[in-house]
């Protein structure tokens, strides 16, 4: 997930975990039915037991060589290798880096399960025996995890194909970190060059701060829109000791910088959503001069359109203002940098999984979370299809650790974030509900 802590369902959480109140219930609809028989799903998920030493050495494998965006070369090969061996129709480097196994058995729906590959420019301070090798990088947004959840279900799917009918697609995707891997490979000829079929359905899942063992959704919108801007102010430079000569780009940008706090504050209403947040400032060389420009960096997340076009305007204006009143004689630049959609969930494919998963794991173990202001791109991959998406969240934080800063109210310094240099899933039950969360998933609509 990009550049974002995940949104946690503390409330619901609390009061199930520490009062043993039943949880809300609005994600498994009272018309929904599991579409898969247990006896069905039991057998496709036998073998889980005596491959999880296999994924957990893959796992630890992958945590040790993190690769950055459209550089997944090794974790790529190695995705290939396994569906090749599983008797996927693989197809490499589509976007890039991008992998994909299609499994053809027979009449019925075309499903994709999607993950995502690749790590992040961070230093990993876990301590673990199998932390980074490489010294900048980690998997500090549990892609690793996610790697290898899709490749152990996929295994499952191969080994049971007598108890399904339709088409199978495994996605491994590039560069989600950065907005661009889903793009690319849809640039690439996904669906225009028919690398794939067109799917009837995508189901994606990722691992959050959660306690291990649980699984959180949301319906509707589940993740923000989230646009990265770069605006440069101009001004003229001159010497420090005489600002009068000069037009000061610093006190522009500053004032711009301040300023644009009120958009969400003043211009955003309160039943809407939506984030301005200034992470990058840079001006200057040295203490005596004044720069002839200042360039300022920032994040902006909303969850419907109406209200990011006004976001988006009012940030300009107010850039175009500032610029204005210190006399400068140029109007700001303002540049996109990045830009992910909203990520809507399909209800009803939310609430038929939610029913088999509910068959699976519990009642209990399901959580409605509030939308996320973190941002994802596998949307596109739907959308591109007009195909229902579900995309959920797998706890994966140590149960004991979780329940005891939940206890405390301190779960947001106790239990490290997606891409904290401590975010380090627990192995297990993690793997082994995330690969069951997605066979389950992905025979909710094969095996019906």
């Amino acid at each position: 997930m990009s550049d974002s802590d995940h949104s946690r369902p503390v409330s619901d959480l609390s009061r199930t975990l520490l009062h043993g109140d039943t949880p809300p219930t609005d994600g498994v609809s009272p018309d929904s039915e599991p579409l898969v028989a247990r006896p069905v799903l039991d057998a496709a998920l036998a073998p889980l037991d005596d491959r999880l030493a296999d994924l957990v050495a893959l796992y630890e494998d992958l945590h040790r060589h993190p690769e950055l965006g459209f550089q997944e070369t090794r974790t790529a090969a190695l995705a290939a290798r396994r569906l090749t061996a599983h008797g996927y129709d693989v197809t490499t480097g589509i976007g890039g880096t991008g992998v994909t196994g299609v499994l053809r058995n027979g009449p019925g729906p075309v499903v994709l399960l999607r993950a995502d590959m690749d790590a992040l420019p961070v230093t990993e301070h876990s301590g673990l025996a199998y932390a980074s090798t490489t010294p900048g990088r980690m998997h500090a947004c549990g892609h690793d995890v996610h790697v290898t959840c899709l490749l152990g279900a996929a295994d499952l799917l191969a080994a049971a194909r007598e108890q399904w009918s339709g088409t199978l697609i495994v996605l491994f995707q590039p560069a989600e970190e950065i907005g661009n891997g889903a793009q690319a490979m849809l640039d690439d000829g996904l669906y225009s060059k028919g690398l794939v079929p067109v799917p009837d359905v995508v189901l994606a899942q990722h691992v959050a701060p959660l306690a291990a063992g649980l699984i959180a959704y949301c319906p509707g919108a589940c993740m923000a829109a989230a646009d990265s801007l770069e605006i440069t102010f101009h001004g003229i430079g001159g010497h420090g000791s005489r600002p009068e000569t000069t037009i000061d780009p610093i006190l522009m940008a500053a004032s711009f910088v301040q300023r644009v706090q009120s958009v969400v504050a003043r211009e955003v209403a309160a039943k809407d959503q939506a984030v301005v947040s200034v992470g990058s400032f840079h001006a200057g060389d040295t203490a005596n001069v004044i720069p002839d420009r200042a360039v300022v960096r920032m994040s902006v997340r909303t969850f419907d359109e109406t209200v990011r076009t006004r976001v988006l305007a009012a940030i300009e204006r107010i850039a175009g203002a500032e610029a204005t009143a210190s006399g400068a004689d140029r109007t700001p630049e303002m540049k996109i940098l990045d830009s992910f959609p909203v990520t809507v969930n399909d209800s009803p494919t939310l609430h038929q999984v939610n029913a088999q998963f509910t068959q699976l794991f519990g009642a209990q173990r399901l959580f409605p979370y509030h939308p996320a202001s973190g941002s994802e791109d596998a949307g596109l991959l739907a959308t591109a299809a007009d195909a229902p998406l579900y995309y959920w969240w797998l706890g994966g934080w140590d149960p004991d650790a979780f329940h005891t800063a939940l206890a405390a109210g301190r779960l947001a310094q106790d239990i490290p974030s997606n891409h904290s240099p401590h975010f380090v899933p627990v192995v297990r039950p993690t793997l082994t509900m995330g690969v069951q969360a997605m066979v389950s998933g992905a025979l909710n609509r094969l095996a019906a």
